[in-house]
């Protein structure tokens, strides 16, 4: 069985700036342990080191914050997802490295994944509609390279659009329930949700 392991992505501001950095993760944080609306921005400001001033030069507000670190997160899990396409010989080895990486993202950053994927509905209506976007995106690409395993003949899959769902909602969950306590590593999650994505069209991971 070929390995999928690699580094997983990291939610970056495309700013580059340190700042912005540490008030993604701060907010992170801060959000996680309270809930958006009971999050306040100084709290956030808090967990930064910063005053609350600090955030404004950054953010127009605490849903600002929010839509930005979501905008990011989901970015980064579309930009993995066609690089993994990119360096794939076939679709089983592409839906693999795919599923595989989104999962172990979804460990290793299990926080900030958190946030990205349950926290968007307090975002303002076009934020909301710009997440939702990528969102679409990124389901999109996972539905064309099992599309294309069907037709390859690799898979067996009968609604390729239903069967990336599938696929993606069960790595997305990963971030529900893993903390660094779990038994098993990013590194096996990765492994398992693989090559469960290979079963649910119809691979047997072993002969892969």
């Amino acid at each position: 069985m070929t390995s999928t392991s690699s580094p997983a992505p990291v939610v970056t501001p495309s700013s580059n700036s340190a700042t912005v950095l540490r008030l993604f993760e701060a907010a992170a944080d801060a959000f996680s342990a309270k809930g958006f609306h009971a999050t306040t921005t100084r709290d956030i400001a808090s967990r930064a080191g910063l005053s609350p001033a600090g955030v404004y030069v950054h953010f127009a507000s605490k849903e600002d914050l929010l839509f930005q670190l979501s905008r990011e997160g989901h970015e980064v899990s579309r930009d993995s997802l066609i690089e993994a396409v990119a360096a794939s010989s076939s679709q089983t080895e592409a839906l693999r490295a795919m599923i595989g990486a989104f999962a172990r993202w979804h460990a290793e950053q299990h926080q900030v994944a958190r946030i990205v994927q349950y926290e968007f509905r307090h975002l303002s209506d076009e934020h909301q509609q710009e997440v939702l976007a990528l969102r679409r995106e990124i389901d999109r690409i996972v539905e064309q390279v099992i599309t294309a395993g069907v037709a390859s003949g690799e898979f067996t899959a009968v609604d390729p659009k239903a069967t990336a769902l599938a696929a993606m909602s069960m790595a997305v969950d990963v971030a529900r329930w893993y903390h660094p306590g779990v038994r098993q590593t990013p590194e096996e999650i990765e492994r398992t949700y693989a090559d469960l994505a290979l079963r649910l069209v119809g691979v047997n991971p072993t002969d892969t």
